[in-house]
């Protein structure tokens, strides 16, 4: 059980690239982010990411109109049939090419995938179980270029695709005799989107340059005819015998559609230029990049290369409105079912914004770091995350929600370190730009920064437990810096390393301030003896990370050369050793000249940290593992995969030799426009369509590793983002001391005898967690007191545990509040005895509670300002009324407001 953590959440990243999507109600934004899919549920402001993953990053996202079915696509064109309800994946798929958009049918039937210069339309997966989800129905040629955009008619007779040959082509999906395929031209660049009108076949087309195409058609949907059968069974088409082939994927639609004979009195459907419009009026070029349109509002949204995007009311194409949202291209633009928010994604920010655009308000406004993560840190309750990195940001996050709340932007240059003080109310911060600041999460603003006397890299940092002394490592100068947090004064400046420091930590229970450094020496300084070296622990490798244990007794260093040593504080001797070089199995490069085997030899641990109880320890570094060893045995538990993502570098540890030529290998070949994978490097002074633009894909690795003080999760900041693991327990059957009298009929006897202890006892001794719940819900609620005095020592520490984990999630908050706090009265002077074991299970149970009091202390002020806002309404109509009415009528409209207010509270509750 101590080891059943899996992946929970992807913080740090909201969107990356492909095409947003809302859920079937409006009120989630369904966005992918690298090679896993987030649902951010905006009516609950919680985020939460899907436990699955595709080999490479994700381009496009379909959803059934039903909400139940999404099928998610990669880069290779390898897809994915999940399930939203069960998070499961259903089917494996792959196109073989890459896939530009999927659409569902609005009946739910049909689904057309475009890729290259094809659309293929399948029959959409069914309720019922079958061999083979995705079979192909049909085929569409036409387009000469790639396909980039889809939309279907909302009866699901015909749908639209666009191309980047300036085309448009309307697709009958069933065998029409008046419509198998219409050529629409117009455009002069690519075709960004296409839109049908409501009920109509009227059409929309938008491309690059800013045009929008105006198409009316001759026929209604009504009017299609289907194509009349022959005696064989097929379609009668005399003169083209291109255009129906039977083969084993299905039928093959292309070439010219002449009609038989028995249908020449039906009459072609045909499509006119109605009108043009421009969006580029002012004759700054500005490329459209992307497009949504909303049937029942008829409203346009466009969003642009600078970040602009407009709202436009067709067919007269009236401007709503124009704002700028972002100094980025806008990649994706969605629009929820009712019109009222708009969803934005900017994949080179990394930005995600829903804009309701009646109200001129954000709904949702998310940004990840759009650089490499450098740090992160817990708070002291585990109930926020913050993370800094390369782009000069700090961000706090909510373990709940899994949102930012906060980011500061004073620091200049990288984020090398960030910390927690005790009190949990401040982030401490240092970067590269040669400050340490802190900032106040009351007032969110910076309160102190601190500055050496010459400049100088801040590489690493720590707070003492008082929360009074910063300390920060730099890599120049090779000196540790102590200020006071109160004061804000340079207290001392440490010298003695020879290298770079590079790692600091206090000790939890002294005024201890433990070194690591390139120098090859851990150094201990004495915080309360006028701050000299009390022991200079020597090491075989250069210190890259050091650590102290919960309680203070031990110190984990990870060296250069793979190791992680541990040391005894107290008496400066080495207790032990773990050799982790082979554990970390680095990947090869696609520019690396030997083998990852030869390259591993290179690698070590950069970040090691302890878990809460003190028994095993984490560690990571240039690799796609995150190791996690027991202390005491010095050897490995378990290792996590961070990824599975081939879009990243090093990810293999042999090279694709399908990809290796006589000149080299294809990998680094640089392809594609500017907007394509891996980061964007642009030159200075490069205004339109930069031509000198290069791509790298990312290196796999893990910058830093925290364990959350409650026990129950642990983070790595990686190249990927922000990953959390939490704790497992539903699959897992961790009885404590089983019998052959423990059994779930035995526990519901006890119960109907009101033997509530021996119940709650067999309960946890089975460890089964809805017997658990169903054994302290049973108990009544005078009898808690009674129970929990009665109550063994052994299962008081395992019930805090059991009740933290309830809080987080049951309604019941008073009962299991009075379980809390009668455990804690009755108990309190045991428990304090032994406070070190049970530290994690106290702070898990405060962080349960404290979110708790966030959410009611922000609902009660609400209904008390309701409450007092109604009342003072009522005394000021009491006073315009007569003097004769006022004790009559001013007690009523009061009590029914009043009343009300206190209704729709309960009701909110």
């Amino acid at each position: 059980m101590k080891f059943a953590y899996k992946f929970s959440n992807l913080l740090g990243a909201v969107y990356r690239q492909g095409n947003l999507n809302f859920s079937t109600d409006g009120n989630a934004v369904i966005s992918p982010v690298g090679n896993r899919i987030s649902v951010f549920n905006l009516k609950n402001n919680t985020s939460e990411t899907l436990p699955v993953s595709t080999t490479k990053n994700i381009t496009c996202v379909g959803v059934s109109p039903d909400g139940s079915l999404a099928i998610v696509v990669d880069e290779d064109g390898a897809a994915l049939l999940v399930s939203l309800v069960t998070r499961a994946v259903l089917h494996h798929f792959h196109f073989h090419k890459p896939v530009s958009s999927v659409r569902f049918s609005p009946d739910g039937r049909k689904f057309v995938v475009t890729k290259e210069n094809v659309a293929l339309m399948y029959h959409a997966p069914g309720k019922r179980r079958e061999f083979n989800a995705f079979v192909l129905d049909k085929s569409y040629y036409g387009p000469y270029d790639e396909t980039t955009c889809i939309d279907w008619t909302d009866d699901s007779k015909c749908f639209v695709v666009g191309s980047k040959d300036m085309s448009t082509w309307v697709f009958g999906a069933e065998r029409w005799a008046n419509l198998i395929y219409y050529s629409l031209g117009g455009h002069k660049d690519v075709v960004v989107g296409c839109f049908f009108e409501k009920d109509s076949l009227d059409l929309y087309t938008v491309s690059q340059d800013g045009t929008l195409c105006v198409w009316e058609s001759d026929t209604d949907l009504d009017g299609l005819v289907l194509k009349k059968k022959g005696a064989d069974g097929g379609v009668r088409n005399e003169d083209d015998e291109e255009e129906r082939v039977e083969g084993e994927e299905g039928e093959v639609i292309r070439g010219k559609a002449d009609m038989p004979e028995d249908d020449k009195k039906i009459k072609n459907v045909r499509f006119k230029q109605a009108s043009k419009h421009f969006f580029n009026k002012d004759g700054d070029f500005n490329n459209l990049t992307a497009a949504a349109f909303h049937k029942q509002t008829h409203i346009l949204v466009t969003g642009f290369a600078s970040g602009v995007f407009h709202l436009h009311e067709l067919p007269e194409f009236n401007l709503v409105h124009s704002l700028s949202i972002s100094q980025q291209r806008i990649a994706s633009v969605a629009v929820n079912a009712s019109g009222d928010w708009i969803a934005f994604g900017c994949s080179r920010m990394g930005q995600l914004l829903v804009w309701e655009w009646q109200s001129e308000s954000y709904v949702f406004k998310q940004q990840g770091h759009f650089n490499n993560m450098a740090a992160l840190a817990y708070s002291p309750d585990g109930q926020y995350i913050v993370t800094g990195g390369d782009d000069s940001k700090v961000k706090a996050w909510n373990t709940s929600s899994g949102l930012c709340f906060v980011t500061f932007t004073e620091h200049t240059s990288s984020v090398t370190s960030v910390a927690f003080t005790a009190s949990g109310f401040v982030i401490v911060s240092a970067s590269l730009d040669g400050t340490v600041r802190a900032f106040d999460l009351h007032r969110y603003r910076n309160f102190r920064t601190f500055t050496s006397p010459r400049p100088a890299q801040f590489s690493s940092l720590a707070v003492d437990v008082s929360g009074e002394l910063v300390s920060a490592g730099a890599q120049d100068s090779f000196e540790i810096f102590l200020w006071s947090m109160q004061t804000g004064r340079l207290l001392e400046v440490l010298g003695g390393h020879e290298g770079p420091v590079s790692g600091l930590c206090f000790s939890p229970v002294q005024s201890i301030l433990a070194s690591s450094s390139w120098d090859r020496t851990v150094r201990l300084w004495d915080m309360m003896d006028s701050w000299q070296v009390k022991e200079t622990l020597a090491l075989t490798s250069d210190g890259l990370a050091v650590t102290y244990r919960p309680d203070g007794q031990e110190l984990a260093v990870a060296t250069l050369n793979g190791e992680i040593m541990f040391w005894n504080p107290n008496t400066a001797t080495q207790t032990g050793s773990i050799s982790g070089r082979h554990d970390l199995e680095v990947g090869r490069k696609d520019t690396d000249k030997v083998t990852a085997k030869q390259l591993a030899k290179g690698k070590s641990f950069t970040s090691v940290c302890y878990s809460a109880d003190g028994e095993s320890v984490l560690a990571g570094g240039q690799s796609k593992f995150v190791c996690i060893y027991n202390v005491r045995e010095q050897m490995l538990m378990k290792k996590f995969e961070i990824s599975c993502n081939l879009s990243f570098d090093a990810m293999e540890e042999f090279l694709d030799r399908r990809k290796m030529t006589e000149f080299g290998s294809l990998a680094l070949v640089d392809e594609g426009p500017g907007d394509g994978d891996g980061v964007n490097i642009s030159l200075p002074g490069v205004r339109r369509g930069d031509m000198s633009s290069r791509h790298f894909k990312p290196e796999i690795r893990v910058s830093s590793l925290r364990f959350s003080p409650t026990g129950r999760s642990w983070a790595a900041t990686t190249t990927e983002g922000l990953l959390v693991y939490s704790l497992d327990g539903s699959m897992v059957f961790d009885p404590y001391d089983l019998d052959l009298d423990v059994t779930p009929a035995s526990i519901r006897k006890q119960l109907r005898l009101q033997e509530w202890t021996s119940a709650i006892v067999l309960a946890f001794r089975l460890n089964e967690s809805a017997l658990k719940q169903e054994a302290l819900e049973t108990v009544p609620h005078e009898q808690i007191p009674l129970v929990c005095r009665s109550l063994p020592d052994i299962y008081v520490e395992k019930l805090l545990g059991f009740l933290a984990t309830c809080l987080e999630k049951s309604s019941h908050l008073q009962f299991y509040m009075t379980w809390a706090q009668n455990l804690l009265m009755l108990h309190g002077q045991k428990l304090k005895n032994r406070s070190g074991s049970i530290l994690a299970t106290l702070q898990s149970l405060q962080k349960s509670i404290q979110r708790h009091f966030d959410n009611l202390s922000k609902l009660c002020d609400f209904n008390m300002y309701s409450i007092r806002y109604a009342a003072a309404l009522s005394k000021q109509r009491g006073m315009k009324r007569p003097a004769a009415q006022e004790d009559e009528e001013d007690e009523g409209p009061s009590e029914e407001m009043s009343q009300a207010s206190l209704d729709d509270d309960d009701m909110r509750l």
